[in-house]
């Protein structure tokens, strides 16, 4: 048996960046490594900056993630406006920059791509060289010391997160724990309301054959998402293994 700290996310709009070139910026259909270190990390009030904190966060965990719905894909045409990077300038909030001189402010066009009402379940887990508890990283997400949002600052949690600390024999089982419907009285009316898909998918980290022992089916890829230095937006190649499963199957 091992422990496992699993919640649920899920939010009207979601962005869970992947590699941006140019002026896209993409977004996966679930979250990836980065995605939830950061979150727990804003939960346990670890600044980017800190990183003896960032180190023993990232070493500590190893993550799953059950995708039960990836949500419908949104587009934002985004304009902003800043000023140009001057030596001696520092701007230091947002006002700052808008006030600089207009001669020195360009407009940056790029488009961002959000994923709309997908609901994923996250599963988290302690390493052998865990520096961390997983008690204090429930007790986080439950009083998190800075507000968390999903990839973005506009994306706020659109429900509970409901975290909780449980000992399951397989990975899969911790996947598969039980929520609150989000909407109606059971999972069957959730799943009519919110318009879950026929499949599910399950992504890890670890061995192929960590979900529930068995690698049939199982595809892996080497993804770019294991945070080295947040300050200087750096990040390093994990493997990440998949299976997607009828979502009847998963129960």
């Amino acid at each position: 048996m091992t422990e496992y700290l699993v919640f649920r996310l899920y939010a009207p709009l979601a962005s869970w960046g992947e590699a941006a070139v140019g002026e896209s910026r993409p977004t996966a259909t679930y979250p990836g490594r980065s995605a939830i270190v950061g979150l727990l990390g804003a939960a346990l009030g670890v600044r980017r900056d800190d990183d003896e904190g960032q180190r023993r966060l990232r070493d500590s965990v190893g993550i799953a993630i059950k995708q039960r719905s990836p949500g419908s894909l949104l587009r934002d045409y985004h304009t902003v406006q800043v000023p140009a990077s001057q030596s001696r300038v520092t701007y230091r909030t947002r006002r700052d920059e808008l006030n600089a001189p207009r001669k020195v402010i360009n407009t940056i066009l790029s488009s961002r791509d959000y994923r709309c009402d997908g609901l994923w379940t996250v599963a988290v887990w302690l390493t052998p060289q865990a520096e961390l508890t997983l008690e204090a990283l429930e007790q986080a997400l439950k009083t998190p010391h800075f507000p968390l949002y999903l990839g973005r600052k506009a994306c706020p949690p659109g429900a509970p997160l409901a975290p909780r600390r449980e000992a399951f024999s397989r990975l899969r089982d911790a996947l598969d724990a039980d929520f609150p419907p989000l909407c109606g009285r059971n999972v069957e009316e959730e799943r009519r309301a919110l318009r879950l898909p026929d499949n599910v998918l399950y992504a890890w980290e670890g061995e192929a054959a960590c979900l529930d022992g068995d690698a049939r089916g199982v595809e892996s890829s080497e993804t770019w998402d294991a945070p080295l230095n947040r300050s200087r937006w750096q990040f390093g190649p994990r493997t990440e293994y998949r299976r997607v499963v009828r979502a009847r199957e998963e129960y």
